[in-house]
């Protein structure tokens, strides 16, 4: 493709495939959630769809590549989208540490009667003691315990740090060209990533099960679950990149010179880390 060309993609299907698999999935959802007998099904249906799409569009940006179809124009407009895709995960991130931040430093202490809370706090809860973690006024979260910071948490934390170290090797060896470094760090990475998500996962059944930690426990299980379930999302979904990538390199698709495709991976990684140690600070250890 000449240098100044730019590749524009004729009747590309896969946008309106994932539209369609991203409304079913979240119809499905909100029925799941409300009890509906058919959410899991119409959830189980959208996530579907939403798989094939990506597979699907991945094999057409893959072939694109590998086509020879992108010019260094392409490649710079990649990157610009990639840095507004990480921007706009960093404003979506920030929404919910702002809640965090609102209920515990503002809302809170202001029902405890601090502040002009004080008629609130006297009139609707005077038994209220603002302290965090809150069951909220009359208890209505219920009883439950938290989980400590310095155990599994911090645990995940290693992991996750380490897997920033590894993914860093990986894109040294590919710089020098070292195929077999290259896929023994990316394998280690996907590995690390693959840890974590048990280990959260594990975590979440021993707060249901044991610590009683819901989605129902008030503000602080609210936050707790959304600002974790979130990150936890975004590991798996980095996971399954990282792997593809893995796949690729496997396939020599990336040169020393050329792998946008790797280092795009590679930012939503590092991005993936620098959440987690924002939620093991805020929500595990102050």
């Amino acid at each position: 493709m000449a240098q100044g060309s730019y590749y524009v993609p004729h009747t590309a299907k896969w946008p309106i495939v994932g539209s369609i698999g991203l409304f079913t999935l979240m119809v499905g959802a909100a029925n799941w959630l409300n009890t509906n007998p058919s959410g899991p099904w119409v959830f189980a249906i959208g996530a579907a769809i939403v798989i094939l799409m990506v597979f699907g569009w991945f094999a057409d940006v893959i072939r694109e590549s590998e086509g020879g179809l992108y010019s260094h124009a392409v490649d710079a407009s990649f990157r610009q989208g990639m840095v507004w895709f990480i921007f706009s995960e960093v404003m979506f991130f920030a929404a919910f540490f702002g809640a965090l931040f609102y209920a515990r430093v503002l809302s809170v202490p202001w029902i405890g009667g601090e502040g002009t809370g004080a008629m609130t706090n006297l009139l609707l809860y005077p038994s209220y003691e603002a302290t965090w973690p809150t069951h909220g006024p009359a208890e209505l979260g219920g009883d439950f315990k938290t989980i400590p910071g310095f155990g599994l948490p911090l645990i995940n934390t290693l992991i996750l740090l380490t897997s920033g170290v590894t993914i860093t090797m990986a894109h040294w060896a590919l710089k020098k060209a070292q195929r077999t470094a290259l896929i023994m760090w990316m394998l280690s990475t996907v590995v690390l990533g693959t840890v974590f998500l048990f280990i959260q996962s594990y975590e979440y059944v021993h707060a249901y099960r044991d610590l009683g930690l819901t989605l129902g426990s008030g503000i602080y299980g609210s936050t707790f679950f959304m600002l974790t379930g979130f990150h936890g999302m975004h590991v798996l979904i980095g996971s399954i990149i990282l792997l593809i990538i893995t796949f690729r390199c496997m396939a020599g698709h990336f040169t020393k010179k050329n792998h946008f495709g790797f280092e795009a991976a590679a930012w939503y990684w590092h991005f993936v880390d620098v959440v987690w140690l924002g939620l093991f600070i805020f929500v595990y250890v102050v």
